[in-house]
């Protein structure tokens, strides 16, 4: 499966973004689908995930202000992000799973998008 991750942007602190991942291929449902971020000097870290059946999970550090969900005819995968912090300025990627151990880390994922950059400024 191909990702293409979009809707990144500059927002002023307190704001909102949306951000999308479009997946090529028809298995789309069939993956566990993943958002992770990496700031400039920092390892890429988890931010949310969803499973199959719809099942949420987030990072401690954005729950309560981000949502992911996903809209399986569409292919595409979404990332609801508001009330930014600065803290949030990352690049952003999307990635997807056929059936690993872990929501959580990077090397259970088997496919990623090339990334959207937020920013968000003070």
């Amino acid at each position: 499966v191909q990702l293409q991750a979009s809707g990144g942007g500059l927002v002023q602190a307190g704001g909102s973004l949306r951000l999308s991942c479009a997946a090529s291929g028809r298995t789309f449902s069939s993956y566990a689908m993943g958002w992770f971020r990496q700031a400039p000097g920092m390892e890429r870290e988890f931010v949310s995930a969803i499973g199959w059946s719809g099942s949420t999970y987030y990072a401690d550090s954005v729950k309560g202000r981000f949502t992911t969900s996903r809209d399986n005819a569409k292919n595409t995968l979404y990332l609801q992000m508001n009330s930014l912090k600065p803290e949030d300025t990352a690049v952003y990627y999307c990635a997807a799973q056929k059936g690993g151990s872990s929501w959580y880390a990077p090397k259970e994922y088997d496919y990623w998008g090339q990334g959207t950059l937020v920013t968000v400024s003070s």
